[in-house]
Parts: C-alpha cells; structure tokens; sequence
C-alpha cells in the first residue's frame, strides 16, 4: 500500500514538472532580461554594483524567489534554495556548514552588521524574521580584509525590507503547519517627515516530533527502544524589534534601534538515567541596542558609523531537584543543589562593536574605502569558566581600492584589492590581503580572488568546560595554548549570460592552517582533578588540527521568463585535515566533520496575473545530499526531499501561501546519540496569510524613483 502510494506521488509530481516546463517552452516569445542581474549587491566589496558587474562573486537569493518558496525559517530558505549549505539542527543550534566549515567560520550580517546569539558555538538563527526578508546575498571565501574575523569560509548579509511609505502601515503573517508549527509576524511602520519608525513582532512555536524511539547502542550499556528523546523538542521563542530613523539634514540621517529576545526549549524526561532523564530546560535571553548615521559629503563619498551593543544568556530552567558541580562564583564546588523553578546562568556573552567607514570616489575610476573597527567580547559563565570571567577585544584598520575599466558595453575590467590590520590583544597583530578581479568578455564574465583568513579563538575555545551525562560522563574542554587560525582562499568562476539564461561555474580552495576541531584526547591527558572528580566515559578537546583543506566546484544554473523560472544548483566537496593521534603517535588524515560530497538542488515555478486582484504561482522544489561525513557518533544519511507551493496575491494588500513539503515522506530514523542526515518529520502541510494596510500619501511617480534609489543605497 505504501509503495503504491509513493509511486502516484511520483507520477503527480512528474506531472506537474512536465506541465511547468511545457508551460515555460510555450512562454519563450515572452522573453525577459533575468531580473536578478539587475539586483544591487553590496556584500563582496561594501560598496553598490550591479550583480552581473560585481567584482566578486555573489549569489543573490531574490525577494522574488522567497516570496514564491515560502520559507518557514532561513535554513528552510537556504538549505532548499542554493546547494552550498548543510544543517544539522539540534537543541544547541543550527550547525550550518557552507562549503565544507561550520558555522564559525561564516559571518552572518543584518542589514551589513554582525548577528550575535551563540547556541553551543552556532548563531541562533531563529534571531532572524524570515517574512522581513528583502533578500539574501551570499559571498563564499574568506572576507577578512574587509569583514574581519569569522569570514573565513564567507558572508551571509541578510537584507531586510524597507518601509518608506508616507504614512502608516500595518501587516501581519499567520503561518501554520504540521507538528504544531506556529510562526507569526507583525510589523507597524510610520513615516512622518523627518522621521521613520518600524516595529517588528515575531514569534515560533513547534510541539516538536520524534523519528524513533530508539537509542543507539555505542550511547547506552544496554538496547533501548522506548526513549523519550525527541529529534526535535517542543521550543517556543519571540522576539521584539524597533529601528528608528530620522533625517536631520537631507545629507544626514541618523538611527537608532534595539531588541529583545526570549526563546525556551522543552525537554521530556524519561526513565533511562543518563540518556532521556532530563531535569532542566533550555532558555536564552538576548538583547540588542544600536546607534549610527550616514553622511552624505557628495553624489558620491558617504562616511557611516555604528555602535553596536549585543547580549546572549543562556540558562538551565530546573524541572526536577537536580545535584551539579562546577565553578560557582568563580570556586570549584560539589553537589550544589537546584530545585524546580531555580534557573541557573551557564554564559552570558556580550559584544560591543564600533565600527565607522567611508567611501570615496577617486580620479581614474577609482572607489577607495577605508575604516576601523573596534571589537570587545565579554563572557560570564560562573559554572563553566574558571574565575567565572573571560574577555577578549580587537581593533583593526582597513583599506579597499576599486579601479573598474571600461573599453565598450561588451568589454570591461574590474580590480580589487583590499588590506586589513588586526591586533587582538591576546594574539598580536596580523595583516589579511585580498585581492579580486573580474573581466567582461561579450557575454562572459570572468572572475578570480585570492584573499586572506584571520580568526582568532574564541573566549569559550580558549576557557569553556562542561560535561554532558550520556549513559556516562562526557568531558568538553577549552585549551589556552590554542593558536590563532589563518587560511589561504583561491577561487575561480565562469559566468554566460544569453537572453533569460545564466549558467555559473566556479571552483575554490581554501586552506586552514591551525583549524581549532573538538578532537578526542585519552583521558590521561586531561587534568588529574576533572579525571578524579568526573571519570569521565570520553574526553574532548578544543585544539588545533595540522592544517584543513577544502575544496570543490559549484555550479548554477538560472531560466527565467515573464511567467516561468526553471534553475537549480549543484556542489561538489572534499576535504582533508591532519591530525595528531597521540595514542599511535602518527599523523592521521580525516576529513571535516559534516563534509558531504555532493548536494544539489533545483526548482520550477510559474506566475500568472489572472486579473488585477488575482496572481496565481506555483512551484516544484526538490534538494539532495549524499552521506554526511563525521569522525564520530556516525554519519549521516543521504536523502533527497521534495516540495509543492503555491502563492495566491488578491490585490496588493491579502497574500495567501500553502504547501506541501517532503512529498515523498523520507523520515531519517537513525538511533539517537548517532547523526542525521536530516531531522525531518516526514511529510509536512503549512498554510500562512499575510494582511497589509496602508494609510497615507499617494506616491507620486518621482517619489518612487527616490524611494527606490534610497533602498538600493541602504542595501
């Protein structure tokens, strides 16, 4: 019965293909310039160039493209709309992967600025509204010269939407789906005059869900096929945003803007002690508050500057009397007792960032940008961090010269080159080059960069320690002889553009010296006092691995027309590490864990105004990935997910979404403890409605065009 049912789904989705292709060969008279090359980018070199003219290479996912995908979160939007990111969701964090490094290897930018929430090393990215999404603009290679650390395997810059109308405007998002998926969006936007305000609601819920029941043996002294272990818990989060403008001169506008953040994660018990017994919750509390302005000195030169401040804590919520020991206060203690309701503070990490920048428009074609940045982290963990504190602050300076030369049209030049100056104070001081160019051949488009990494350790690397009960004591260990991490990136691309068609080829390589892993160590070498007190079943470390490689090819491809888009993308990986066995005494080769080597996928989707009140889309999405690999705990599966959507827009202001995802109901049903492929539950519904109301002044035809060259300028 079930084979039956997975045959006819494959039959209606075939169907559906072949029905959206046929539709698009019939609408090639309708042909349209690709309007993604017209996009505006900002991320590769921090100033604005057309995406087909951008000296670096940079994949724009487009408001068009989110609108029609109806993402639930962005790694639903990024792990189903480009092929160069994996994700391994848990309690502690999204684990994303882009191009063979993790999370702290890749900066994520708001609007430009550094997104900070720590989860268990990964950033929470359910910091991020995915309905206040303009687009997304992705840069791979490491981006240090210009963004400093954590861009070393790239930058996501999330761009929001703007909200410049004269007047007010309200809207609303209700999305609900399977497994009590709840997510909700409000947004209040008033412009009067000189001043502009948007206030920005969000909130997610999910009842969580459970692939199996069963634990896997490696974790536990006995089989166990009962658990409580969900592959994902019940969590529940908000989050309340206000960003502020004013414009004090029409070459002066100011900001200001701040949040707040809540989020819980609800964690059954069961009665296997030390594998599904849980006596506490997880809760976060972040906070955010910013102030900056940009001057405009001419048509052409811009000096901006930002103050950021940002807060992440993460607690333990007591739902059982509970014994721990640790550092309190800053003191090594036994059996200090928690009882139901106590919560107890594990980090609170803070970042002060300062940041000002100009750009400037030189004699010959020339675009120089200068700045300095000014980084302070903080980190408090009474239980986790020896003396409770640990600090760590960094300044840099850096320089970016832009020279573009144009022969004709058809054929022109683009140079790049980039230095930056960085000294922490705990590891001294280094340069980072960059240097990248791109030449315009007809209708080819030929790019190269060469550019510098520069990461250094962070406060928990360096000082964190904590144990994790699992049918027996885990210990996790900082380590304060770690060494800062460089690397060496070198990268490639082809693009050809005809008509509606764009193909992408590129390949990179990028080498880590001194890549900080969590490695195994025999438990002899940990200090004697933690093998006494814990006796631990395994012991790991934060060190550093010999050097890392990773290196691959991705390609794109892109058909568009006035109704139909037909596009898809695939990547190849490989990567190599060496690292020390102490046990054998011999260097080992491994590779990075999470390395699949290839993922790919690809989409159709048609849009038609049947009126002036009706447009009707649809799209076919599907995504694949071989197995994932991980040094321990197992690999992951490979899978290959597909998904149906459908749009409806009644008029400007009523938005009507709903779906189908994981048609062919692929569940990934390896024992807890071990790693998954993926964590979905299966086939999925969702449906969401999305109100707008406006109030307010009629825009007149030159108003738009300064509201839209206003955008692009804030982008």
């Amino acid at each position: 019965m079930r084979c039956g049912k997975l045959g006819m789904m494959k039959k209606i989705v075939l169907a559906i293909g072949c029905w959206l292709l046929a539709i698009g060969v019939s609408a090639q008279k309708d042909v349209l310039r690709a309007d993604s090359l017209q996009e505006v980018v900002v991320t590769g070199t921090g100033t604005q160039h057309l995406l087909k003219d951008a000296p670096v290479q940079t994949e724009v996912i487009s408001g068009r493209q989110l609108r029609q995908y109806a993402g639930k979160s962005i790694e639903d939007i990024l792990g189903g709309l480009t092929a160069s990111f994996a994700f391994n969701e848990n309690d502690m964090g999204s684990h994303l992967q882009m191009n063979g490094l993790g999370n702290s290897y890749v900066l994520i930018l708001i609007d430009g600025r550094r997104l900070h929430g720590d989860n268990g090393g990964e950033n929470d990215l359910s910091l991020i509204d995915p309905h206040n999404i303009e687009k997304i603009e992705i840069v791979k290679g490491a981006s240090s010269a210009l963004y400093g650390s954590d861009a070393i395997a790239g930058v996501i810059n999330i761009i929001t939407k703007k909200h410049r109308e004269q007047g007010v405007m309200l809207e609303n998002t209700s999305r609900f789906g399977s497994y009590g998926d709840i997510r909700q969006h409000n947004g209040i936007a008033l412009n009067y005059g000189k001043w502009s305000s948007y206030t920005n609601f969000q909130l997610q819920h999910s009842d969580g869900w459970q692939n199996t029941s069963e634990e896997a043996i490696s974790q536990t002294e006995y089989h166990i096929t009962d658990s409580r272990n969900k592959t994902t818990n019940r969590h529940t989060n908000w989050q309340v945003a206000e960003h502020l403008t004013y414009q004090l001169t029409p070459k002066i506008e100011l900001y200001a803007d701040g949040s707040i953040y809540w989020k819980r994660i609800y964690r059954p018990c069961g009665h296997h002690p030390g594998v599904d017994v849980r006596t506490y919750d997880l809760q976060y509390n972040n906070a955010s508050a910013s102030v900056g302005g940009k001057w405009k000195l001419n048509a052409t030169d811009v000096i901006t500057l930002d103050a950021d401040w940002k807060r992440h804590a993460y607690k333990y919520v007591y739902t059982d009397t509970t014994l721990t020991d640790g550092y309190v206060n800053g003191h090594f203690t036994n059996y200090y007792p928690y009882f139901p309701g106590d919560k107890e503070l594990q980090s609170d990490q803070q970042l002060t960032h300062i940041s000002l920048k100009g750009v400037f428009a030189l004699p010959y074609e020339q675009t120089l940008s200068a700045g300095f940045d000014y980084r302070y982290d903080w980190l408090e963990a009474p239980m986790r961090v020896k003396g409770g504190k640990a600090t760590d602050n960094t300044q840099a300076l850096y320089v970016q010269d832009e020279w573009r030369w144009l022969c004709s049209d058809r054929i022109a030049a683009h140079i790049t080159g980039g230095l930056r100056l960085t000294r922490n104070e705990g590891f001294g001081t280094r340069l980072t080059p960059k240097l990248s160019a791109m030449l315009k051949l007809h209708d080819w488009r030929l790019r190269a960069t060469w550019s510098q990494g520069y990461k250094t350790p962070t406060p928990k690397e360096l000082h964190y320690q904590y144990i994790r009960n699992m049918s027996g004591v885990y210990l996790y260990l900082g380590n304060t002889d770690l060494k800062a991490q460089t690397s060496n990136y070198f990268g490639l691309s082809a693009e050809y553009t005809i008509g509606n068609l764009t193909l992408t080829l590129s390949g990179y390589y990028n080498k880590v010296d001194n890549m900080i892993a969590l490695v195994t160590i025999p438990t002899s070498e940990a200090p004697g006092d933690l093998i006494v007190q814990y006796d631990p079943k395994r012991v790991r470390q934060y060190q550093n691995m010999e050097d890392a490689k990773t290196y691959g090819i991705d390609f794109t491809a892109r058909y568009q027309t006035k109704h139909f888009t037909f596009g898809g993308s695939y990547s190849y990986l490989d990567t190599k590490a060496h690292q020390y066995d102490t046990d054998k005494e011999v260097m080992r080769e491994v590779t990075i864990d999470g390395m699949a080597h290839h993922k790919a996928n690809w989409y159709a989707t048609w849009n038609r105004d049947f009126s002036k009140h009706y447009q009707l889309g649809l799209g076919i999405y599907g995504r694949m990935s071989t197995k994932r690999y991980y040094q321990i705990d197992g690999d992951g599966k490979g899978y290959q997910i597909w998904r149906l959507s459908t749009t409806h827009q009644f008029g400007k202001n009523l938005r009507l979404e709903a779906g189908i995802d994981n048609i062919f109901n692929y569940i990934d049903k390896t024992p807890h403890g071990l790693h998954l492929g993926t964590t979905t539950p299966g086939t999925t519904v969702y449906a969401s409605l999305t109100l707008r109301f406006n109030k307010g002044k009629k825009l007149t035809n030159k108003y738009k065009r300064n509201l839209n060259q206003r955008n692009n300028e804030e982008n």
